[in-house]
């Protein structure tokens, strides 16, 4: 059969590519199932002046440093590129784009139902990321809302923005970084739900990695530890010049409803608003896994790692700290592939062996 394979990844991302750089070694038949046009996974989709938050070399895949070095912080554009040249690299069997709509078990692997046809694996590696899942909080009457209500999954330019009056809600570093570009061309308001919190100008995103490898050590110690907060603000340049123009001395707390001209709080302050960008973050994309029963109500899956409790042959790569410290990000998603494949393959050879 032309579509049975060893190993199935669903999704060719930065995790993805990740697993197959590590499965490229086994000797495995293996192929990566991408629903995307084009290499680049999720970062096609995000704003156009976005800037990594780590520098190029605390940015890379297993195998191939980002070129840029230790100073450098590469643009959305050139992380597509790395992407592209990544794959290309090594080789990965990607095919795109295949939409994976439902896995089904059975009495030797799975079956995947997909935009084109049917294909059969004994493991599945479900690297789909979030993006597909964005998050946004309910607020009572906001169908009352005569505005724009948007995520910042749909944020591309400042430009549609002008002279309008926007609130961006949400304190991590999207917030931060859309509130610094949008407030050069709009009147802006800032919604957190507590005071924001920003990293000294000389730390970056290897403070976050840093501290995710501690916490990884301590944890396989069985040490106390402290997870370390996404929610502190990296200092990146365009976040540095909206400071020193004071976009960020006022936050607001969360708002209690929508109106029809804006937005109003539970002491009855009310702020006219023409948008509203959350920034407010994502939730797994595992819609193409319902049919296996895994899927709880807070959407992480129950996992040893990145291997599921529930579901045997089953694996879950980049989702977050539930997957594996640190490993939604480019340089922390290797150490998460590696031990993967390593569970994969000694799960096949017992396979055989029954």
């Amino acid at each position: 059969m032309e579509n049975k394979f060893d190993v199935i990844v669903i999704g060719g991302g930065q995790s993805g590519l990740a697993v197959g750089y590590y499965l490229r070694r086994t000797g495995l038949r293996f192929i990566i199932l991408d629903k995307e046009q084009h290499a680049g996974g999720a970062w096609q989709h995000f704003w156009k002046s976005l800037r990594l938050f780590s520098p190029a070399q605390w940015s890379s895949l297993p195998g191939v440093i980002m070129p840029g070095g230790g100073n450098y912080y590469p643009t959305r554009e050139e992380t597509i590129q790395y992407l592209k040249e990544y794959e290309q690299k090594y080789q990965l069997p990607v095919k795109r784009p295949v939409l994976v709509q439902s896995v089904i078990r059975t009495e030797n692997g799975f079956h995947l139902r997909t935009s084109e046809g049917l294909f059969e694996t004994k493991t599945i590696v479900s690297a789909t990321g979030s993006f597909d899942n964005p998050f946004i909080p309910q607020y009572p009457r906001a169908e009352k809302f005569q505005g724009k209500i948007i995520h910042s999954s749909q944020y591309v330019t400042p430009d549609p923005f002008k002279g309008r009056r926007v609130a961006v809600v949400g304190e991590g570093n999207s917030g931060a970084q859309i509130l610094a570009e949008i407030s050069l061309i709009a009147e802006t308001i800032w919604i957190t739900q507590e005071e924001p919190r920003f990293l000294a100008d000389h730390i970056d995103g290897r403070y976050l990695f840093d501290a995710a490898s501690q916490m990884y050590e301590a944890k396989k110690q069985g040490k106390a530890y402290k997870s370390p907060s996404l929610r502190e603000i990296v200092m990146v340049r365009t976040v540095k010049e909206a400071r020193a123009r004071g976009v960020f001395l006022h936050s607001f707390r969360p708002f209690s409803q929508f109106t029809k001209s804006g937005l109003q709080w539970n002491d009855g302050h009310h702020e006219s608003i023409d948008v509203v960008i959350f920034c407010t973050g994502f939730k797994s994309s595992l819609h193409h896994l319902s049919d296996l029963k895994v899927i709880p109500s807070d959407g992480r899956v129950a996992t040893e790692e990145t291997k599921s409790v529930d579901v045997p042959g089953l694996w879950l790569v980049g989702y977050g700290d539930w997957t594996g410290f640190a490993s939604s990000t480019l340089i922390g998603v290797g150490r998460s592939a590696r031990s993967t494949v390593e569970e994969i393959v000694t799960f096949l050879s017992k396979a055989v062996e029954k």
